[in-house]
């Protein structure tokens, strides 16, 4: 027992030793940030950060100012661009107008697209409620023992008109889903923008 506290009073001797060593020879992070910002006001290089940035003067940051705009100095070229600046116009003109009737005809698809997809939605939605109403049915049906024998036959019809309507239904949902692929691809003939056919 002793000597377990005989080693414990030399570690706390060797740590307090240590802890007064370390604290003697470190330096605050302040002094050590002024002793940083001293070694490189003398290197001479000029570093801008928000300590010793101009206020009163003006950055260049670009480089070079832009060049000033020169005055027309031959005035008997003047005559020549002014009959090609019409010209241009014209093509810019008709460009614009190209343009303009090519978003035209892109929202006319689009719209055409997204009327047969909203249509899809629809009867999607109509083959999803008649296939729950199916399985209701079918559940509450074979729940019964005794409703399953009386009206078995009564059943096999009505279960059958059901699975008729249902496949019916079925085929409706992937003819309109076949339109939608066939009005995407008529748009993408016509020149329409992938964006847009989506």
């Amino acid at each position: 027992m002793k000597r377990i506290s005989q080693l414990w009073l030399l570690g706390f001797f060797v740590a307090a030793i240590l802890v007064t060593l370390a604290s003697a020879q470190s330096q605050s992070l302040g002094d050590y940030a002024r002793s940083v910002r001293k070694d490189k006001k003398s290197t001479g290089e000029k570093h801008y950060d928000n300590d010793n940035l101009p206020r009163t003067e003006k950055l260049s940051v670009v480089g070079n100012p832009a060049p000033e705009p020169v005055a027309a100095e031959h005035k008997d070229q003047a005559p020549a661009e002014d009959q090609q600046k019409p010209a241009a116009t014209d093509e810019k003109k008709d460009e614009a107008d190209k343009a303009d009737a090519q978003a035209k005809q892109g929202k006319e698809w689009q719209q055409k697209i997204a009327d047969q997809k909203n249509q899809v939605d629809l009867l999607t939605r109509e083959l999803d409620v008649l296939q729950r109403e199916y399985r209701l049915r079918a559940a509450a049906m074979y729940a019964d023992a005794g409703n399953r024998m009386r009206n078995q036959v009564a059943w096999d019809k009505e279960d059958a008109q059901y699975k008729q309507r249902i496949a019916d239904k079925q085929k409706v949902v992937e003819d309109a889903k076949q339109k939608v692929e066939d009005l995407q691809e008529q748009a993408r003939k016509s020149g329409v923008p992938a964006n847009m056919r989506e």
